[in-house]
């Protein structure tokens, strides 16, 4: 950025683009810069990957530069005054079960994980925070619920979890009280080009709005509006929900998070009578035909989100329900056969590596992209927006450089493989919705159409 902006576009106010925001407005260098925020769903976004029940908050990452970002950003999560982000239980520090089946995918990154976070909690004074489990049995012991998953990994008890929806509201309520930035409940349509500079965007009612900055922040569906095949992918996520009893509650709500990196499930402490078991996994591509956006002249295959908010009713595939089951059967045993009462796909803008997507587009000027999320942005909320806007006035923190810069090749298919990914990939939701049978396949079909 070689001088000042008079304007910059903000689409998508999830966690990276309300993250921007914020920063932005607080930012010395854009005091005079009009900043706006568009995004298509009213907020909280029903169907945006940063609003549900609760995210994992952890520092226990395989890579040293995420796990120390995640480090700083639990320092905000910690503070626990009703004004910080953390306060009136937008946070709880429950503790973190991760755990690997020996010699499966998912133990490296589980053994790598627990060196940095041992580093870290070594250099905070708090090396009695981290602790192994080195069989099934002292995984179940740490647990406490009469179930566990996995024959190996550690308990950390310095990372808990956050209501979700809680943090974005909060970070909502925090940017409209600066009076920088203004926020419009509309659809983005197409980039605005003059020659191969980006100067605004379309809307979907045809009106155009002008800056001298567009940053996408747009998670999953940013493929709609740049080109990112072989670069980044939207992938759905399966997520299952069930009503407890105020005595399950009672007894389930002091229990660690469990995630098994072998197989991609977990389970997080239930609040106001809810549970959720859930899979972060490899997830389903929805390959739908659409123009390209980069040029509008040949059609190109790219995974777009399909959600409950535009397809009513709409349920999960039954393999990743079924997975979900079998999590609650091993996890916590006494409500193996509960009902699940909701369910809902959470799509991630998956990247190879599982790095964010932060930087310039090299090949349209005043296009910035900050997506790539890749299932594990929500826990650098209070954090990742400063970074952002770092790289956007041409300082990118050293250790991110190659990691967030645009891939200068593309892969023939996007699949994250950073180690923390379990199910089985190349699944496409379609054809795991048709897997089913009879009525049911009938019932699913038209929830999905």
């Amino acid at each position: 950025m070689d001088s000042p902006l008079s304007s910059i576009l903000i689409i998508g106010s999830g966690v990276f683009g309300l993250s921007t925001a914020h920063a932005l407005s607080q930012r010395p260098s854009f005091s005079s810069t009009t900043i706006t925020v568009l995004d298509r769903s009213p907020f909280p976004s029903p169907d945006g990957s940063s609003i549900d029940t609760s995210r994992i908050i952890r520092a226990d990452y395989s890579d040293p530069a995420y796990a120390s970002l995640a480090a700083a950003a639990q320092e905000e999560w910690r503070k626990q005054g009703p004004n910080d982000l953390g306060g009136e239980g937008r946070y709880t520090e429950s503790g973190l079960v991760l755990v690997a089946d020996r010699g499966a995918p998912g133990e490296h990154y589980v053994r790598e994980s627990q060196a940095n976070v041992c580093s870290l909690m070594a250099t905070a004074g708090d090396r009695d925070a981290v602790c192994e489990l080195p069989t099934r049995a002292s995984i179940e012991e740490a647990l406490g619920t009469g179930g566990g998953s996995g024959d190996w990994g550690y308990i950390n008890r310095r990372s808990g979890w956050a209501d979700a929806e809680g943090g974005m509201v909060w970070l909502r309520r925090k940017v409209e009280l600066s009076g920088r930035v203004g926020f419009r409940h509309v659809e983005v349509e197409t980039l605005i080009k003059e020659g191969k500079k980006v100067v605004g965007v379309k809307l979907a009612d045809g009106e155009k709005v002008r800056a001298d900055l567009v940053i996408l922040a747009t998670g999953a569906w940013t493929g709609k509006l740049v080109d990112l095949r072989g670069r980044a992918q939207a992938t759905g996520q399966v997520l299952a929900y069930l009503p407890i009893t105020e005595e399950e509650q009672e007894r389930f709500r002091d229990m660690p998070v469990l995630l098994n990196m072998s197989t991609g499930l977990f389970i997080i402490p239930p609040r106001n009578r809810i549970l959720k078991v859930a899979r972060h996994a490899y997830g389903y591509a929805n390959p739908v035909s659409i123009q390209n956006p980069d040029d509008g002249e040949e059609m190109v295959e790219v995974s777009l989100p399909r959600t409950s908010w535009e397809v009513k009713d709409q349920w999960i595939p039954r393999e990743g329900e079924e997975a979900c089951r079998q999590a609650l059967r091993e996890m916590i045993p006494s409500l193996a056969d509960r009902k699940f009462t909701q369910a809902r796909i959470c799509w991630y803008t998956d990247t190879p590596h599982g790095d964010f997507l932060i930087t310039y587009h090299p090949a349209l000027e005043g296009l910035f992209v900050a997506t790539g999320g890749s299932g594990h942005g929500y826990k650098f909320l209070p954090v990742i927006g400063e970074r952002i806007v770092d790289a956007v006035e041409g300082r990118c923190p050293v250790e991110f450089e190659g990691k967030w810069a645009w891939p200068r090749e593309r892969v023939e298919s996007v699949v994250t493989e950073d180690g923390s990914r379990g199910g089985v990939p190349g699944m496409e939701l379609m054809d795991e919705f048709g897997r089913l049978r009879g009525d049911e396949c009938v019932v699913q079909i038209e929830r999905y159409y």
